[in-house]
């Protein structure tokens, strides 16, 4: 038997695990960084993959389950993922395996009928719940989950309403560093930009929210059900998790013409929210000259060197921290 961790897939091993794991009923992600491959007399028996700190594409041949091959691939893994830095390792699964890995020390987040979510932490998301401040305000609390890449005329404006329909809003902006401006910069934007306003409060979503590189396409068949169970998985963190600690009841979302994703997204905040106790209330999108405001087009005009149409896009705060701090 032979184990071999590898950086890039070529020629016959990419297309041997390819057909493995397809023949195993889960799609090959070609994102992965690090790939573990278990040969026996030239023939894949097992596999695992590392995208960062999110364990991937794991399957062991049926004729070889039971030889604690799982456990021999999570600790290739694992190990690797501790050298390149990464010490919280997170995996998606189908729930019937939450047996075989716990017993290698990974622990349920949250789940859907579809997804299971589960970290090498013990009690980690609650460790991290710990570090927001405990819900202290009385009657209706808001909350939205941006990117704000960067910040935009447009997110002031759903931030500025929000906090004029309740008593208290928290408005979470995305950890994950895979964005044009990185996760410290986006959060002292809002910050800045939302500072006139006593009754919000901004705070940075941890790794539990919204995360492009816990996409979990690689085990469900098609793209359409790999969004889906995404965004129920999301929403499951969100109210189990995040709702009772801060005593949310509302959850604000832009209107969203140009991203087919972030509307299926909404779609199901809609759908579901209001099961959980939690009222959504989609904002129209803020428009300049019958064209919505999008953080995009603020980058593009970045690229550009465009300074005059940036100012009319961002809040003076973002034009200030974008030419101190980006634009050098």
């Amino acid at each position: 038997m032979d184990v071999e961790l590898l950086s890039r897939l070529s020629g016959a091993k990419l297309d041997a695990w390819k057909e493995f794991l397809v023949s195993a009923g889960l799609e090959p992600d070609m994102q992965v960084q690090r790939t573990v491959l278990i040969w026996e007399n030239g023939q894949l028996i097992a596999t695992a993959s590392r995208q960062d700190n999110l364990l991937k594409c794991i399957a062991v041949d049926d004729a070889h389950q039971g030889e604690g091959l799982t456990a021999t691939l999570v600790t290739q893994l694992r190990q690797d993922a501790f050298q390149a830095g990464y010490s919280h390792l997170f995996l998606y699964t189908k729930p019937k395996n939450e047996a075989m890995f716990s017993s290698l020390f990974f622990y349920p987040v949250a789940q859907t009928n579809d997804v299971l979510l589960m970290e090498n932490k013990k009690d980690g998301i609650q460790t991290f719940l710990n570090t927001l401040p405990a819900g202290s305000h009385s009657g209706i609390i808001g909350a939205a989950v941006m990117n704000c890449n960067p910040f935009t005329n447009g997110h002031k404006y759903l931030i500025e309403t929000a906090a004029t329909q309740c008593d208290h809003v928290y408005i979470f902006v995305l950890s994950e560093d895979k964005s044009h401006f990185s996760a410290r910069d986006r959060l002292t934007m809002v910050q800045l930009g939302t500072a006139h306003l006593s009754n919000v409060t901004v705070l940075p979503t941890g790794p539990y929210l919204i995360s492009s590189a816990t996409f979990p396409t690689y085990f469900l068949a098609d793209r359409e059900s790999a969004e889906t169970a995404h965004c129920l998985l999301d929403i499951e963190i969100f109210c189990k998790y995040f709702v009772p600690r801060l005593g949310i009841t509302r959850r604000y979302v832009g209107t969203e013409p140009l991203s087919p994703i972030t509307a299926q997204y909404n779609e199901a905040l809609c759908k579901h929210l209001p099961g959980n106790g939690i009222e959504l209330r989609q904002i129209p999108r803020l428009e300049q000259e019958k064209t919505p405001v999008s953080a995009s087009a603020v980058r593009a005009c970045l690229a550009q060197g465009d300074m005059e149409a940036l100012r009319t896009l961002v809040p003076e705060t973002t034009f200030n921290y974008l030419q101190e701090h980006c634009l050098r």
